[in-house]
């Protein structure tokens, strides 16, 4: 009973230490500059729905013109200027492979300028509104959770928010306002690996085994891909997501290729606290079975622990990264692209380095773990002895 009362103790301790630092980092609000800088330069995105249509010569054959018009009437249905209504017309362009066209009765998303009197001054559209959907994905998400896993669901619901809120909230803010991304990297990567071990385990020797190993695994991913990309003079600029940054913030002094390897060490933190605890928690159960098995026999088994993991672990990251770069591999195929030009390109090189450091560190996280636990039960157990005498 007292046991109980301690563990409820302990897990009520950590998760208020987890919500503090939500706390904290929501009230210093650090992402609020770039955010309202921007809201001014391209307004607000509000909700509207598409009540008629007065023209629409999508259908048009005949037309010579390289483009073709859509005007109709919206009402807009949030915000400020709630129920009201505007005509608007839509261009689109026939030789545009992405256009937005609009149906009678679709909820769209459009972006929103005020005069000096709040009065609507511009109108655009931004996109179709598919915020609904997503919500409901993330709910039924949720639910698969809680029905599945039971309090180990509600455990994983509250570290997946907690590490969205850090990297969201904390991370991203401070590395636009131009910290080190890769120091900023590993200290909030930190934070997040001891909250969530903290919160799936407990304050235990095995906990403590895993976010050492994890916070080893990541670091020698990190360090790993900033040694071979700078062997490889890798810019960070090669990705288009990073020149439209470049473009909207006139930041040009940021660390572009720290952003890079920031972005390898988060890749590379899942899979590698996965095979952590893991590790971590096979070997204190070998011990706990067999408490006189010699160091050298449990570091053995739990190295062969971690060969069996690493395997499948391994693939899980590659094929993680080979998914993210599916359309760069089609547009290779496609072009008929030499493996030379494909090696040679930053773009391709930058998505090898990712998945291939992501990759040594996971295999790093295996030792790492394994003397861990060795050495701090070793020193819990000579501190308990000391204690004794």
């Amino acid at each position: 009973m007292k046991k109980m009362m301690n563990d409820n103790k302990y897990k009520i301790g950590v998760y208020g230490v987890a919500v503090l630092i939500m706390v904290i980092v929501g009230f210093m609000n650090l992402g609020s500059e770039y955010y309202d800088r921007a809201l001014a330069k391209r307004g607000e995105t509000v909700d509207a729905r598409v009540i008629k249509m007065y023209l629409d010569d999508r259908d048009d054959k005949e037309s010579t013109r390289s483009y073709r018009t859509q005007e109709f009437e919206v009402e807009i249905t949030s915000a400020g200027h709630k129920g009201e209504t505007y005509v608007m017309r839509n261009t689109i362009e026939v030789m545009d492979v992405y256009n937005i066209e609009v149906e009678v009765g679709e909820n769209i998303v459009l972006t929103l300028m005020e005069d000096e009197n709040k009065k609507v001054e511009n109108l655009h559209i931004y996109d179709k509104s598919r915020e609904i959907y997503i919500y409901l994905f993330v709910c039924f998400f949720f639910v698969i959770l809680l029905v599945i896993g039971g309090k180990s669901g509600v455990k994983s619901i509250f570290t997946l928010i907690f590490t969205g809120f850090m990297i969201v909230k904390l991370l991203i803010p401070l590395i636009l306002k131009g910290y080190n991304p890769i120091l900023i990297t590993v200290l909030v990567c930190s934070v997040i690996i001891a909250i969530t071990l903290l919160i799936i385990g407990d304050m235990s020797k095995k906990t403590l085994s895993a976010i050492i190993g994890t916070l080893g695994g990541v670091i020698v991913a990190g360090v790993l891909a900033m040694i071979v990309g700078n062997l490889c003079k890798i810019t960070g600029l090669a990705d288009e997501d990073i020149q439209s940054l470049v473009y909207m913030t006139k930041n040009y002094n940021m660390n572009f290729k720290g952003i890079l390897f920031s972005a390898i060490i988060i890749g590379a933190l899942g899979a590698v606290m996965d095979v952590s605890i893991s590790i971590a928690s096979s070997m204190f159960e070998i011990k706990s079975i067999k408490p006189d098995i010699k160091k050298g026999s449990l570091f053995k088994s739990g190295m062969n622990i971690g060969k069996d993991i690493m395997g499948s672990m391994a693939n899980t990251l590659i094929l993680a990264y080979t998914g993210g770069a599916m359309q760069l591999m089609l547009f290779f195929l496609a072009s008929g692209a030499t493996t030379k030009e494909i090696v040679n390109l930053e773009m391709a090189a930058v998505e090898i380095i990712r998945a291939l450091s992501g990759s040594v560190g996971l295999a790093a996280t295996i030792p790492i773990t394994a003397i861990s636990v060795i050495l701090i039960d070793d020193f819990l157990k000579d501190k308990k002895n000391n204690k004794k005498k």
